[in-house]
């Protein structure tokens, strides 16, 4: 990968440019538009392993419903399927519906036997058709580098203190995330925190990392992990923290940034990003140092495409009292451009604040009392999808991804059809044709 200094970001571009054009939803757009079909045309891919000649209820129209109800608000099986009940004749617009809509029951049962990396790569690749629709009609275009970021969560509501076997422990995910573009590309049910290491080694040979800079807490930071990222197959770079679960690979990093080291780091500037930003009482200024003097660390050779290691330095300062605070963390990395490696590390929390707030916080997934791995992971597989299909319908409505949820259950047919309506790629290329010529 060249030096570059930005990290691509469609979703930022797309916002951009229709505040900057002036785009608007249609109130007269439909939900039985290319979006809905492209849906159920990818839908109708996904194996029903039920048995033939006793299926009422067709798996592609609970699908659509279960798309449906959880972009309208549905946060459990029985909201799902009352949502599908309400909205029953209007549901047949799109298909045929000839048994109406399927129970509570039915629903759970379904979605515990489907298989979940088919639901993921069906919902993956449903968003991926709508954001690349999106980038061809506004011509947005980048070159820059992904970001992708991996960490673990954990279902709070899945578990039980107790039970006639014992206590059952909460369900965890390991989440892949697509910071670029917002879409959660991967995740995989592990026993406990521990597996999030073989469950990542399993996920990311599966991935598209060219081009793409992986970030990921210390546990991740193993060479087999860094090895498959950055193999000449996957072409993918690496930004992973570093703390003593390497014990002498941290203490050795840690002696070498020196505080002479540091000031002559940044006296240099070559190597040295700082930014600051005011928030909650207090002035968070946070410093970049990078070396590129690798090779002497023993075990260079067993880290794969190992280019350099970064000091991250953050002061705190209490803009009441005066008191400082400072935090020091440590990270090795494939990339030699300190503000990339800057923008990584602060995108990492992305993961955390874009994708795993909003499920517990503006979707119920730590209310999920799913035990079913299955089930769970079909549910939020459709959780993350209609996250993403919010974030974008933003740009539109300006209001909270809970409020939106809220307003498309309130008046699914006007604010479906203002949601997918603004994803079709001719509603998009018209506008922009329209404002083009405004300015001509």
């Amino acid at each position: 990968m060249g030096q570059k200094n930005n990290i691509a970001a469609p979703l930022l571009e797309f916002a951009e440019l229709i505040k900057e054009i002036g785009i608007s939803a249609d109130k007269e757009l439909h939900p039985s538009n290319k979006v809905v079909k492209r849906f159920v045309r990818i839908a109708k891919q996904v194996p029903d392993s039920r048995m033939r000649g006793m299926i009422d209820y067709p798996l592609v129209e609970i699908l659509l419903v279960a798309f449906f109800a959880v972009l309208s608000g549905a946060d459990t099986w029985t909201q799902m399927a009352y949502f599908g009940k309400i909205r029953e004749e209007w549901f047949r617009k799109f298909l045929k519906f000839k048994n109406g809509t399927c129970s509570h029951d039915t629903f759970r049962r379904v979605f515990s036997l489907l298989d979940p990396t088919v639901i993921q790569a069906v919902t993956v690749d449903f968003l991926m058709q709508n954001l690349n629709k999106i980038k061809a009609a506004l011509n947005i275009q980048t070159n820059d580098p992904r970001l992708i970021n991996i960490d673990g969560k954990q279902a709070r509501g899945t578990g039980r203190s107790r039970s006639n076997a014992g206590a059952v422990a909460n369900l965890q995910t390991l989440n892949v995330y697509d910071a670029s573009s917002g879409i959660c590309i991967a995740m995989k049910c592990i026993d406990h925190k521990n597996n999030e290491i073989p469950a990542a080694q399993e996920l990311l040979p599966l991935l598209d990392l060219k081009n793409a800079i992986v970030t990921f807490d210390a546990l991740n930071t193993q060479k087999k992990t860094i090895g498959i990222i950055a193999s000449d197959e996957k072409k993918g770079d690496y930004v992973a923290a570093l703390k003593e679960n390497h014990p002498l690979f941290y203490q050795e990093v840690d002696l070498y940034f020196t505080k002479k080291k540091l000031e002559g780091i940044a006296n240099k500037g070559i190597c040295f990003h700082s930014t600051s930003e005011r928030a909650h009482s207090q002035l968070e200024v946070r410093n970049y140092y990078l070396t590129t003097d690798v090779k002497w660390f023993a075990d260079f050779d067993k880290w794969e495409k190992l280019r350099s290691f970064i000091c991250n330095e953050k002061i705190i300062t209490n803009l009441h009292t005066g008191e400082l605070t400072t935090e020091r963390r440590l990270f090795i990395a494939s990339i030699k451009d300190v503000e990339l490696c800057a923008k990584a590390i602060r995108g990492h929390w992305s993961v955390e604040n874009r994708l795993h707030w909003h499920l517990d916080y503006s979707f119920g997934d730590d209310a999920d009392t799913n035990m079913d791995k299955n089930a769970y992971q079909n549910f939020t597989a459709f959780r993350r999808m209609s996250l993403t299909l919010c974030k974008i319908a933003q740009k539109f409505v300006k209001e909270s991804i809970r409020t939106i949820r809220w307003g498309i259950g309130l008046d699914p047919e006007a604010q479906l059809g203002m949601i997918l309506g603004t994803l079709d790629e001719d509603f998009l290329e018209n506008a922009l044709r329209e404002a083009n010529s405004k300015k001509g």
